[in-house]
């Protein structure tokens, strides 16, 4: 069986993987470098420079702790930002070495769709050539959206893929959006000294997350002395001589040295041919069933291109769903317990459903929360702001889960196995959780949905 993967993102790389596992000769189609955006521009990128970041606040935090260091540090921008593509070229490089290890074998070029078994590609040379192959696997990502209205110069307006590649710090900063990207964005510029001011149109950042979990983060950044402006728009934005204004649907006028626009992002679907394949798509999301198969069989779609949730790791588990129904394996995937992970300080994760969509859709439900500031663990450590709240529903199933303190990305997995299994918070209430951890307030979240916390007035 000859499988053809066109993108190497976390979607397709790993459906690349899986397929040569199950036996397949794999053949990956990438433009760019392998990794796709989460390796070479997301995830990975602003996980690094997040971690200076943390570095800054523990130097901050050291006094507490009864260690007297020199506050008087100096942040060396251009050395965190090798640090940064130091990390990402060994990343990529392990994965080109997976490849070669599997005998997966990788063309760099521009891949159009001839039918279900042929593949034109145009390689970096512009040479041409066709590929013949039994099943596609179309996993070519998305890219950041950048409305009309703003004069996106790569300069002085920049989106994510820009940020990361920076060769200087600007002494000011307008964030468009205060959903993930630029929540993350705007805490790093700021702790390394750049003035941030995010502007948001809803009535809190992270929008699409728990009000009471995006009232604490944005606690947070106000002790962080970041500007955010919610319930305001931006209306024009004039970029020159070094600077960006931008007006405000309030009547508002704000400057800044430079712009960086988070709206969004938008599927990587134009010039692969499904037109006239006759391949639909929704809203430029390609239509797949749940085995990720489109109305074509034999192609595949997965990740950000189809109409699930934008991330990595939803796009590897459909990258896995791809590769085995191309090969013949029954494989079911599971949109019920996604994780979502916000990487500021404090920590957000979360997972499931909200309490806003269970009051939208009028359905009853049981609450537990616990903060962190009554774990020994936490108050060790200097680190108890934040808290976990647990809902379960009318038959005391747990169907959602936020949390925003230290290390909650990590400890989500725990509620995210509960909603996935659909466990009840009795049956998690039972199991014994280390002490002194700060995984304990999740067991005591988990106690109070029932009003058993022994550790909560």
């Amino acid at each position: 069986m000859n499988i053809t993967v066109i993108g190497a993102g976390p979607g397709g790389y790993v459906a690349a993987i899986k397929a040569a596992i199950n036996g397949a000769n794999v053949t990956v189609i990438e433009k760019d470098k392998v990794g796709g955006t989460c390796l070479n521009w997301g995830c990975i990128p602003t996980k690094s420079l997040l971690a200076a970041t943390e570095r800054i606040d523990m130097i901050k935090d050291a006094k507490e702790f009864g260690i007297n260091i020199d506050q008087n540090f100096e942040v060396d921008f251009n050395q965190i930002i090798s640090r940064k593509d130091k990390i990402v070229k060994n990343l990529v490089s392990g994965i080109e070495q997976l490849f070669k290890g599997k005998n997966i074998n990788l063309i760099r070029g521009t891949a159009t769709i001839l039918s279900n078994n042929e593949i034109k590609v145009v390689s970096n040379d512009n040479s041409e050539q066709i590929i013949k192959t039994d099943k596609i696997i179309i996993a070519t990502g998305s890219s950041p959206i950048v409305p009309p209205m703003f004069p996106y110069d790569r300069k002085n307006v920049i989106t994510s893929d820009e940020a990361v590649h920076m060769d200087h710090l600007p002494e000011s900063m307008i964030i468009v959006g205060g959903g993930v990207i630029g929540c993350e964005f705007g805490q790093f510029f700021q702790k390394l000294g750049c003035s941030v001011t995010i502007v948001e149109m809803s009535d809190h950042v992270l929008p699409f997350e728990d009000e009471d979990i995006a009232k604490l983060l944005n606690r947070s950044f106000k002790k962080d002395k970041i500007k955010v402006m919610t319930n305001d728009s931006i209306v024009s934005v004039n970029s020159q001589n070094g600077s960006v204004s931008a007006q405000l649907s309030s009547g508002k006028t704000i400057e800044a040295e430079m712009m960086l626009v988070a709206v969004g992002r938008k599927s990587n679907t134009d010039n692969l041919g499904l037109e006239k394949l006759g391949i639909p798509c929704e809203r430029g999301k390609i239509i797949t069933d749940m085995m990720m198969q489109t109305n074509i069989e034999g192609i595949y779609a997965i990740g950000d291109i189809i109409n699930t949730p934008m991330l990595a790791h939803v796009a590897s588990r459909e990258g896995i769903i791809a590769a085995d129904h191309a090969m013949g394996i029954k494989s079911v995937i599971n949109y019920n317990a996604v994780p979502r992970c916000v990487y500021t300080d404090p920590e957000v994760a979360a997972v499931g459903k909200t309490q806003n969509e269970l009051d939208k859709n009028g359905i009853n439900y049981s609450i537990g929360t616990f903060d962190f500031r009554g774990l020994g663990k936490a108050q060790a450590i200097g680190r108890y702001q934040g808290m976990v709240k647990v809902i379960c529903d009318s038959n005391d199933t747990i169907v959602g889960a936020s949390i925003i303190g230290p290390h909650a990305t990590d400890l989500l997995t725990e509620l995210t196995l509960a909603v996935h299994l659909k466990l009840t918070s009795k049956q998690l209430s039972e199991v014994i959780h280390p002490h002194p951890t700060l995984s304990e307030a999740l067991m005591e979240a988990v106690h109070d949905v029932h009003n058993e916390c022994v550790h909560k007035i």
